[in-house]
């Protein structure tokens, strides 16, 4: 497993920037596995031989998607559990309390340093999003209990990096990108008429990366250096669930949006942060980065995976 830290020399500016999007490739990836594995365990009414797919009448069961799941993903899922364990093992020995505030912290953090290229909020369980936050943060507590800061480094850093912590309203966007308005017209029409935003823009829109994601082009708001600010002006006056007027960009083409889903901006106070910062200044003094892996001798942790 990632270590959740860089190297002790990192910058504390950088450090602070892109860990969130760390974190968050790991618990989309280990939250989706949960879910799907999950919903792979068969019910009282289907055994594990009920028929999922079928090739040239050969039957695939339940069964076999299942044990081919688990030896793909069991052993990380696995460990996400066991890890989690242990901090809770860790925070009741340390007498360490994790509250809400500080979850929905680092949950805005995230969502302020994604890309308008990256997509992977679209597919986030927020349940399992704030367990994993959770338990990094136990972690990071843990570690961090016994090293001095100083009050006048914690807001010198908050001084030096406001804009961190003034997070803009971000919009989960989909896009249909068209050379000509005739072409956006249609467009429209179509969608009026109940055709899919998704299946329309495989089909129609000419930029290929965001085509073959269904239009998709995740997290958007002011400042995304990747869309053009006439788009995103645009995505204020647009209900979720609903798709934009069309919209003439810059460049000469043309483009309809869609908002699937709507993050509202907020600024943090120096005391809203500063107990986020000293612990984030106290992680930069430590030599190497740690794991949750690390506290498996003392709190007697095991799994059954061989090691080969």
């Amino acid at each position: 497993m990632k270590s959740i830290r860089n190297n002790g020399n990192a910058q504390p500016k950088r450090h602070l920037k892109t860990k969130p999007v760390l974190l968050l490739l790991g618990i989309l990836f280990i939250g989706n596995l949960l879910w799907f594995i999950a919903w792979l365990v068969p019910n009282e009414k289907t055994g594990e031989t009920e028929e999922v797919a079928s090739v040239d009448g050969k039957v695939i069961t339940k069964e076999q998607w299942m044990a081919s799941m688990e030896s793909m993903y069991g052993k990380e899922v696995l460990l996400d559990i066991v890890n989690a364990e242990v901090m809770e093992a860790a925070a009741n020995k340390n007498g360490i309390k994790v509250n809400d505030g500080e979850v929905e912290l680092e949950l805005a953090l995230i969502r302020s340093t994604q890309e308008g290229t990256d997509t992977s909020l679209q597919y986030f369980d927020e349940e399992v999003m704030r367990k994993k936050i959770r338990s990094r943060l136990i972690l990071e507590k843990v570690l961090a209990k016994d090293i001095v800061v100083k009050d006048e480094d914690v807001k010198a850093y908050y001084e030096n990096n406001k804009n961190l912590y003034n997070i803009p309203t971000s919009y989960l966007t989909s896009v249909i990108y068209v050379e000509t308005e005739d072409e956006a017209k249609d467009v429209v029409q179509e969608l009026e008429n109940g055709s899919s935003f998704e299946g329309l823009a495989r089909e129609r829109s000419s930029d290929a990366s965001s085509a073959s994601l269904g239009g998709d082009i995740g997290y958007i708001s002011e400042g995304t250096d990747s869309v053009e600010n006439t788009l995103v002006n645009a995505l204020p006056r647009v209900d979720v669930g609903k798709w934009s007027n069309i919209i003439a960009l810059k460049d000469g083409r043309f483009a309809v949006a869609q908002v699937n889903g709507v993050f509202e901006g907020r600024s943090f106070s120096f005391s809203d942060v500063k107990d986020h910062i000293r612990r984030e200044l106290a992680l930069d003094q430590l030599p190497q980065s740690v794991t949750q892996e690390a506290f498996w001798q003392e709190f007697d942790a095991e799994w059954f995976y061989s090691e080969k």
